[in-house]
C-alpha cells in the first residue's frame, strides 16, 4: 500500500444518471471555436482552423444545483453551453471510424470563462490558463450512459440565464463533430478511462453576474444549473 506524505487529494467525479455509482474523471480537455458563429463573434475564420485544445484541471468540476461565488480577479465571467463527452476506453491514433467506440457517456457542461483574463492573454500571446482552469469553471451535467441514450448525431443544446434563451443551437452544427475531435486529440495524447472533452460552444456567449442562474440543456441529455453566488 503506497504511503504518502500528505493526504491525498480526492478523487474528482461527475454523477451517473439514474446510478449512484460515480465516473472518476482524470482530465478534462476542451476544444476551443468548434462552432462557425461563435468562431466568428469572437473574431476568427472558422475555415482556416484545425481543431485545438485547452485543458482544465479535474478539480474544477461544478454538479448540478451548485452556487458558485462569483470568481476573483475578473469582472466578465462568461457562459459556454457545450455538449461534454466522457471517454471509457483510451487510446492513441484512435481512427474517427472507431472513435465512438471509446465513449462511456454524455452530458452538458458549462465552461465558465474569465473573459477579461482571456482577452488579456491572447493580447499577449500568453497562454489561456487562468482565464479558463480557475477554481469551480468546469461545470458538468450528470453523465448519461451511451448504453441508454446511444451516441447523439443531433440534439439542441441551449443556454438560459433567469429563464432567457441566450444561446441556441443543434450539435450538428458542430465544425469537428464526436468522433473527429477523438480521433484529433488522440493524436496528441494518449486518451484514458476518466477523460472528458467539452466539445466548444454556439454563439450567444455573454456575461454572468451575482445572483444569476444559468442552465444548460442538451435534447435528450437534461440539463445542468448552476447559481452565481
Amino acid at each position: 500500500m503506497t504511503r504518502y506524505a500528505i493526504p491525498a487529494p480526492p478523487q474528482p467525479s461527475v454523477a451517473i444518471l439514474g446510478s449512484d455509482a460515480r465516473f472518476p474523471v482524470r482530465r478534462i480537455f476542451c476544444v476551443g471555436r468548434n462552432y462557425a458563429e461563435h468562431a466568428r463573434e469572437m473574431g476568427n475564420d472558422p475555415d482556416r482552423e484545425p481543431p485545438f485544445f485547452f485543458t482544465k484541471p479535474a478539480d474544477t468540476l461544478v454538479e448540478d444545483g451548485a452556487m458558485v461565488p462569483f470568481p476573483p480577479a475578473t469582472q466578465d465571467l462568461h457562459y459556454e453551453a457545450e455538449l461534454v463527452v466522457a471517454i471509457g476506453t483510451g487510446g492513441a491514433d484512435i481512427a474517427e471510424d472507431a472513435a465512438l467506440s471509446h465513449v462511456w457517456g454524455y452530458a452538458p457542461g458549462n465552461d465558465l470563462t474569465r473573459r477579461d483574463l482571456q482577452a488579456a492573454a491572447k493580447s499577449l500571446r500568453r497562454p489561456w490558463d487562468m482565464s479558463k482552469g480557475f477554481d469551480l469553471s468546469a461545470v458538468c451535467g450528470a453523465l448519461v450512459p451511451v448504453t441508454s441514450v446511444g451516441h447523439p448525431a443531433r440534439a439542441r443544446l441551449t443556454c438560459t440565464v433567469n429563464g432567457v434563451e441566450r444561446q441556441s443551437t443543434d450539435i450538428a452544427d458542430m465544425i469537428w463533430p464526436v468522433p473527429a475531435i477523438i480521433a484529433f486529440l488522440s493524436g496528441l495524447v494518449t486518451l484514458c478511462p476518466g477523460d472528458l472533452i467539452y466539445t466548444g460552444t454556439p454563439a450567444g456567449v455573454g456575461a454572468l453576474t451575482h445572483g444569476d442562474t444559468c442552465t444548460i440543456m442538451i435534447e435528450g441529455l437534461g440539463s445542468v444549473s448552476t447559481r452565481i453566488g
